[in-house]
């Protein structure tokens, strides 16, 4: 009964409270929660969260973590303003200040985690303040705006009756789930995160594979400082701070092991929309945002207390 108990929660335990929040939600704001136009903005405002739970999900899946992304999503989108505003177009400046400085901001941790064989926390805790500090230099604290409307237009716009972020959110979901199910990177990174050490007897590199890693997590987070300074109008030098718990509890609710070789990405999306769809009714029941955070260390909490509980009786 137990074990029964435990594969039905495994598969669709994050759905169920997805499902539940949601009618709860629906039941207490009902002329506003459930509507088209509000369900849209829940996607929406969940698409960042998406993009950066996906690249945590890798951290944590090899039982790491990575709390640098909030400074990534920051100093990505500042670069990408700051190459616009140098006369950069818009393709260049979204390929090389998003994307490519991600991977480079990720495989530096990926490279500092191989070369110092620290944890990961304590690693990426240290680059969370460098890439921050970088930014506050490089904006001189001050946001940057500014942008021609063809990079809003192109990232912040919307197709037919789609918001452009989902659509870069599902996107890159898709892309990470076909890497995590049907590639052998996928397993080798599922085989370092469920035993390192029968990794490592196996033929797996294990310095290689963390460091992809990291660069996938530095990507996503670098797509995210571009969504979000298109949708912003901005980039602020204090943009993603706390995003790091978004993303890992989302990681977490979606079913991802903090002991890592266990989750998929579906959960993960599933655990971002109910970060948004929380974060969403609250705002519609007039809770305060601080209380938000209260509710967050809660989740992260009974997610993992969950987690543990489930494995443990299993």
């Amino acid at each position: 009964m137990g074990n029964k108990f435990n594969s039905i929660w495994q598969k669709y335990g994050t759905l169920g409270i997805l499902i539940l929040i949601t009618v709860l939600l629906g039941i207490l704001s009902p002329k506003y929660f459930l509507t088209p136009n509000n369900l849209v903005q829940v996607a929406l405002q969940s698409s960042i969260t998406i993009l950066i739970a996906c690249g945590e999900f890798f951290a944590i899946l090899i039982a790491g973590i990575d709390l640098s992304i909030g400074s990534i999503v920051a100093l990505t989108g500042m670069i990408t303003a700051k190459m616009m505003a140098w006369g950069y177009s818009v393709p260049v400046a979204i390929l090389v200040g998003g994307i490519m400085t991600g991977a480079i901001l990720g495989a530096i941790n990926g490279g500092l985690v191989n070369a110092t064989a620290l944890h990961p926390f304590i690693v990426t805790l240290g680059t969370q303040a460098i890439f921050r500090g970088i930014t506050l230099i490089m904006s001189d604290a001050r946001p940057v705006y500014g942008f021609p409307l063809e990079f809003k237009n192109a990232i912040a716009g919307w197709i037919w009756n789609i918001p452009i972020p989902v659509i870069i959110a599902l996107a890159a979901a898709l892309i990470l789930s076909f890497v995590t199910d049907m590639t052998r990177l996928g397993r080798n990174i599922y085989a370092l995160g469920g035993n390192s050490q029968a990794a490592w007897f196996s033929g797996i590199n294990i310095k290689l594979h963390t460091l992809i890693v990291f660069i996938i997590s530095g990507i996503t987070a670098g797509i995210a400082g571009v969504v979000m300074t298109a949708r912003l109008g901005a980039a602020e030098p204090l943009a993603g701070v706390g995003f790091e718990t978004y993303a890992i509890a989302s990681a977490i609710i979606g079913g991802a092991s903090f002991f890592g070789g266990k989750g998929k990405i579906l959960g993960v999306v599933m655990g971002g929309l109910i970060i948004g769809v929380i974060n969403n009714g609250l705002n519609l029941l007039n809770v305060a945002t601080y209380y938000q955070q209260i509710v967050m260390g809660a989740l992260i909490i009974g997610a993992v207390t969950l987690d543990r509980f489930v494995s443990s009786r299993k």
